[in-house]
């Protein structure tokens, strides 16, 4: 999987990130968990403790709610193996700080471009319901919408899951 990117969309609790799990696990390189979740409450703080449980010791996570491009630059090698979980977290997350969405894009796509090892990302699928009645939520779905086209671009791999069963785009 040297440089692979897969790319793994679906909707809230779908089954995307065990689903990226699963493709992990089914290698034998060294597995990274690179987090961009942060936790604002304690419902989320259980949420993250949950899931570091659930992963088990096999895995190494880093956590990383802004600079996800230098993380992966710095964290990739051919031995390892990377999963991103989500990119709409960190989406919020660069929203959430005011910085320049397209520059911090671009400078993901850069770093995904140059990786020695594969590396998997997870995002949330929300282009499909209905318009969102706010300015806000409108502009965090047309991001989305754009980052998921550009990454699947240069992704080999890209996965939609639907009630835990993956369908195969690319």
């Amino acid at each position: 999987m040297t440089g692979k990117i897969s790319l793994i969309l679906g909707g809230a609790r779908s089954g995307k990130s065990r689903f990226a799990e699963k493709l992990v696990v089914q290698t034998d390189a060294p597995r990274l968990y690179l987090a961009t979740a942060q936790a604002f409450d304690s419902e989320m703080e259980r949420r993250i403790a949950s899931h570091k449980q659930d992963r088990g010791s096999s895995w190494t996570t880093i956590e990383e709610p802004i600079h996800l491009a230098e993380a992966l630059s710095l964290h990739s090698a051919q031995s390892n193996i990377i999963l991103v979980d989500c990119l709409t977290l960190w989406l919020s997350n660069l929203m959430g700080h005011d910085l320049p969405i397209e520059q911090e894009f671009d400078k993901l796509l850069t770093a995904l471009s140059k990786l020695p090892g594969p590396v998997i990302l997870v995002s949330n699928e929300v282009g499909q319901g209905i318009v969102p009645e706010n300015a806000l939520a409108r502009a965090f779905r047309d991001h989305a919408g754009k980052l998921h086209q550009r990454i699947a671009e240069i992704s080999e791999e890209v996965y939609f899951i639907t009630a835990g069963l993956p369908q195969k785009l690319k």
